[in-house]
């Protein structure tokens, strides 16, 4: 059986490192991706803030190395989910089982005046380059502002407020600055009423600005303001952006996309075509656009898929729609949110206070990703 995975991210990486563990070299697992190694979402913001190097996070694949596993470092072209057979610039794959993980793409051009005016810090070259205008940051007017929904990992917008004004203070500056941070949900970290509090209360202990319910719109890279949704301006010196997400093209032209993202079971992550499977970013299953969910979700298709090679009868495992978020309050204090989804329900959570213990256990969530992942040790810092 051939297992064609396509995206290695959290979820490609997850269910690539299931099905060696379970099947070793009795299924060939392809898993494709165009990028040099994998980034934590986590690590592009300690890259950004100075604690560590851009080289140290970056895990590459060429690392990567397990029994029934072969890396394709490429660029895919073209997705037929009905023959469920890939183009890519490596060359043409067909497999028994497609798995779709190919995230979201990032689009700061989508906002007029972002890339002439702004700095966006979701991408890993983004964050790093934002890295050297921090370091550079005379002090003034400081606004981390969202441009679009949906968007990758929700807490991250609060918590790159929460660290510049750690970073301003630590270089003199916060006195003569001002932090806002203008989010279209109406609350910081919606399913956890308990998280959004304390972020909150962080911002108000801080005098951080809080602007809900909003987005910017564009920049005016003359008059130096955001222009936002409601028609209201904001003045900045300096704009760190969270750009337009969107489906990859080339999952936009396979048609299986329905309003702009890849509709799935929200208990199996299989899409309308037999076995073809899409799980993260890419999906619209409901869950927020994280590596934790699309790291449960891989795990449950890797399940599916076993059982499938072992003629067990009727696939069993089920999504529960659960993922852990560590969230960084400042001051080397790190929060932790369990949040349930599931279809028809309200997200259910449980919230852990700040800690410098927590901190250990966001360190050790990616220590032990690599070492499942890529065969090594690892500390974040």
């Amino acid at each position: 059986m051939r297992v064609l995975v396509l995206g290695a991210g959290f979820g490609g990486l997850e269910l690539s490192s299931r099905l060696s563990e379970e099947l070793g070299d009795a299924a060939e697992v392809v898993l494709v991706d165009r990028a040099e190694g994998f980034v934590f979402g986590f690590s592009k913001l300690d890259v950004m803030f100075g604690r560590t190097t851009a080289d140290h996070v970056l895990h590459p694949y060429r690392d990567l190395v397990k029994p029934g596993v072969r890396f394709v470092p490429a660029a895919i072209t073209a997705i037929d989910p009905a023959a469920k057979r890939v183009e890519t610039d490596a060359g043409t794959f067909e497999a028994d089982v497609l798995v779709v993980a190919l995230g979201a793409d990032l689009h700061p051009e989508a906002t007029p005046g972002l890339v002439e005016a702004g700095h966006e810090f979701y991408s890993v070259p983004g964050a790093f380059a934002a890295r050297r205008v921090l370091e550079e940051f005379p002090g003034g007017r400081v606004v981390v502002g969202v441009t679009s929904t949906p968007f990758k990992c929700p807490p991250a917008p609060s918590e790159t407020a929460l660290l510049v004004h750690d970073l301003l203070v630590e270089r003199g500056l916060r006195e003569q600055s001002e932090v806002a941070l203008v989010m279209p949900l109406g609350a910081p970290i919606p399913p956890s009423p308990a998280a959004s509090e304390a972020v909150l209360a962080a911002f108000a202990e801080r005098g951080i600005e809080w602007h809900p319910e909003t987005l910017v719109r564009a920049l005016d890279p003359e008059r130096r303001v955001a222009v936002l949704a409601d028609g209201g301006e904001m003045p900045f010196d300096l704009f760190l952006g969270v750009p337009t997400h969107r489906v990859p093209r080339v999952v936009a032209e396979s048609g299986l996309c329905v309003d702009g993202w890849v509709p799935v079971d929200p208990l199996t992550l299989e899409t309308a075509h037999p076995d073809v499977y899409a799980v993260g970013d890419v999906t619209s299953v409901g869950t927020p656009k994280a590596g934790v969910f699309a790291e449960g979700q891989a795990a449950v298709v890797a399940e599916r898929i076993v059982e499938r090679h072992r003629a067990a009868g009727d696939a069993a495992a089920t999504y529960d729609g659960t993922g852990v978020c560590y969230l960084e309050l400042g001051r080397d204090e790190v929060a932790r949110v369990e949040v349930t989804f599931r279809t028809g329900e309200r997200p259910a959570g449980r919230f852990e206070a700040a800690s410098t213990a927590l901190g250990t256990d966001k360190a050790e969530f990616g220590s032990s990703r690599v070492r499942r992942w890529f065969g090594r040790e690892w500390a974040a810092h």
